[in-house]
């Protein structure tokens, strides 16, 4: 089990391998998932990274970048996230 990071305000047209692409430069992504709905034009995702150290290095590095001409906010996921209807 790896470090689940979350990713808010992601452009719309983000994809599974857009996110992976941006994360694996900091080491092995488990997984990507992203947010079923795009709520008022924007997405998240899930990210899980195989190692703690490469997922805070993603975090120090990402948060507050520029995604696709959207500023991101990357996150530590929290241990049990309510869905929303």
């Amino acid at each position: 089990m790896g470090t689940r990071l979350y990713v808010s305000s992601l452009p719309p047209a983000a994809t599974e391998e857009t996110v992976t692409a941006r994360f694996r430069e900091f080491g092995v992504v488990l997984s990507v998932a992203l947010d079923g709905v795009a709520r008022a034009n924007r997405r998240g995702a899930f990210v899980e990274m195989e190692k703690s150290a490469d997922a805070y290095r993603a975090i120090a590095a990402l948060n507050l970048s520029d995604f696709d001409g959207r500023l991101v906010s990357v996150y530590l996921a929290p241990a049990s996230v309510p869905t929303i209807p």
